[in-house]
């Protein structure tokens, strides 16, 4: 009986690190054929059969990606948007969890619930009164109008996250600090602040993840070409260059690497900061 659990256990690990492999080589491979592509000449794009290691391998569809329709431009406005939005997103989010989590207000609940139902309605749905309110407060064609709604868009998760995250934390720490005179925001900076470093990390990623990679909303109001961001650009540049895949792609493997750098900065505290940060409701 024994043996036969033992087997069991065994064949149900080994199933699960089959469907573990399996969804992992559907998520890599087609990554893996855009980074070779972006490697390979023209002449080499639709050879049979294909090869994932380029041979002859070129960076000159970066450099030509980097210096055709301005798209090094749009790559600075996105980076500039995603930063800014980020921080303010972060540090928003960061003071109404601490709000939410550890003090006490009149109508708290209520708040927290209505703050959550962003959570719930579909981002397409908010198209239309965005654009309205947007229109209204002269933001349409700004860097200002993507930022003010980026932030929108991303603060009630990161709020959700936040707040789950700093509930954990000890309150006789919280205390601790208050018979020693510190006040609210002394408190936030110097105790909540360090030890929510992993949620800090979890919701940065996801803050800059959701504006660099944003393109509804970024098309619906930004009609000129300086301030394109890159979604848009390489919307533009696939209609420009359909048939020139390695150049496409090189171009797609650009605006990876930002979200990369940023993935690989924050990666110490991903995990931990996800599980955790979703503990409590």
């Amino acid at each position: 009986m024994i043996v036969a659990n033992a087997k069991y256990v065994k064949a149900q690990k080994f199933g699960r690190y089959i469907a573990l492999c399996t969804g992992a080589v559907i998520m890599v491979l087609p990554f893996a054929y855009m980074l070779s592509t972006s490697f390979k000449k023209q002449t080499y794009l639709f050879e049979i059969p294909p090869r994932f290691i380029p041979k002859d391998p070129t960076v000159s569809n970066y450099v030509n990606a980097w210096k055709n329709s301005n798209f090094s431009r749009y790559f600075l406005n996105s980076l500039f948007v995603a930063s800014i939005s980020t921080l303010i997103t972060v540090l928003f989010a960061a003071m109404a969890a601490y709000a939410f989590a550890k003090m006490v207000f009149p109508g708290k609940r209520i708040l927290f619930i209505v703050l959550l139902t962003g959570l719930v309605v579909p981002t397409i749905v908010m198209i239309i009164p965005q654009f309205i309110i947007a229109k209204h407060l002269h933001l349409i064609n700004s860097f200002a109008g993507l930022i003010f709604f980026y932030i929108g868009g991303n603060f009630a998760l990161n709020t959700f996250l936040l707040r789950g995250f700093m509930e954990e934390i000890p309150g006789e720490l919280d205390d601790a600090m208050k018979v020693d005179g510190a006040n609210s925001w002394f408190r936030f900076i110097r105790l909540y602040i360090p030890l929510s470093k992993p949620a800090l990390a979890t919701v940065t990623l996801f803050s800059f993840l959701g504006s660099w990679d944003e393109f509804t909303w970024a098309v619906t109001i930004i009609n000129s070409d300086d301030k394109k961001t890159l979604p848009m650009a390489i919307a533009l540049f696939h209609g420009q260059h359909a048939t020139s895949w390695g150049l496409v792609f090189a171009a797609s493997m650009i605006a990876f690497i930002p979200v990369l750098i940023v993935f690989l900065l924050a990666q110490k505290h991903f995990v931990q900061g996800l599980s955790l940060g979703a503990i409590k409701g």
